[in-house]
């Protein structure tokens, strides 16, 4: 055993690290986080991780380590403030977002995110959001998201669910062509494909859920031309025949339990994203999924894994699109082409499939 690893014992507090980078997070993730968390779990001093993309106050990535015990919390902290601070030094983002566009669109999503009286916080003197330095970094607090994700069962969970996630984007970061628009995109529908799959096994059901993922989408931002449908319709004859092979090849393989079919980023993900669904199921049965009504108002019991599956692979699907630095737009796009492609195929018939 290492010298620096703890004796074992109960994992200490959540760490969370926001560095604000107004570029491409792509180099922040490959060059920093990969190697600083590679060395943390080496010597034994990580019990979680995991990352997310986010906006306010400017673009960042919010970075969320967990030690593997209170005595190794100082260590962790230590060594991400150097590897942050060291990265931002030798690579610094050069694009400012105080003025101009991206200014424009991120107050854009302040405004409808943040009614005028949870906003506080948030906005200077002028009512605007406030932008933090760019190629700074924060210690914040861990807030989990419990009625999100199904109370402290559920977000345990998610947690175990989110290193994975967290670790295969940033694989694929450092392996795949993810600048490029096309390999992005088509890198975020396979994934899409496979969770959704794996979730929901009817066709009819998974079809009527991406329609709905879809439409949250759009009734989410009304309005603002961040979510369009003319233009997905005249790009979906382009992009359909090949998402509509690639889905059904996807959904034959998960519901065969043939995995050996799919190619072996895929068949990692599928692996994962069943045991996820086990899991989430167990808990439901068990009676452990507490979520948070839609108005705010209650807590309630979701023990019908028919009912807290559809509520877990929404946010399961959005935060690894997120990883990927997906826009919003792109994954509402995503889910309605799949939806049609998985309709036409429910409505040909049988043979014309083979």
């Amino acid at each position: 055993m290492s010298s620096l690893t703890p004796s074992p014992g109960s994992p200490g507090a959540w760490q969370a690290t926001h560095i604000f980078y107004a570029a491409n997070p792509q180099p922040l993730l490959v060059n920093c986080v990969r190697p600083l968390v590679a060395r943390l779990r080496a010597d034994g001093l990580l019990s979680g991780f995991f990352f997310i993309n986010y906006w306010l106050e400017g673009p960042h990535v919010r970075l969320r380590l967990r030690p593997v015990s209170e005595e190794a919390s100082g260590e962790v902290r230590r060594r991400t403030e150097e590897a942050v601070d060291s990265f931002l030094r030798s690579r610094p983002a050069l694009y400012e977002v105080d003025s101009g566009f991206l200014n424009d669109f991120y107050n854009a999503l302040f405004d409808i995110e943040y009614p005028e009286g949870d906003r506080g916080a948030f906005t200077g003197a002028d009512g605007r959001m406030v932008i933090r330095p760019n190629n700074s970094r924060s210690d914040e607090p861990y807030e989990p998201e419990y009625g999100k994700y199904g109370g402290p069962a559920g977000v345990a969970l998610a947690e175990w669910h989110f290193a994975h996630s967290s670790d295969l984007v940033i694989e694929a970061l450092g392996t795949m062509n993810l600048h490029l628009r096309t390999v992005l995109l088509g890198t975020s529908a396979q994934l899409m494909m496979v969770m959704a799959a794996c979730f929901l096994s009817d066709e009819g059901e998974l079809a009527d859920y991406l329609d709905s993922y879809y439409e949250f989408w759009h009734r989410a931002f009304p309005g603002t031309g961040f979510i369009g449908s003319e233009e997905y319709d005249r790009n979906f004859e382009q992009t359909a025949p090949g998402l509509g092979r690639r889905f059904r090849d996807i959904r034959r393989a998960v519901a065969g339990a043939e995995l050996e079919r799919l190619p072996s980023f895929l068949r990692g993900w599928a692996t994962h994203c069943l045991e996820l669904r086990r899991r989430a199921a167990a808990l439901a049965e068990a009676g452990d999924l507490v979520f948070r009504s839609w108005d705010g108002s209650r807590d309630e019991v979701v023990k019908d894994p028919g009912a807290a599956l559809p509520l877990l692979l929404s946010p399961y699907m959005h935060m690894t699109n997120n990883r990927l630095h997906v826009t919003i737009r792109d994954e509402a796009y995503l889910s309605h082409v799949l939806g049609r492609v998985l309709r036409a195929d429910i409505d040909r018939p049988a043979e014309a499939l083979s």
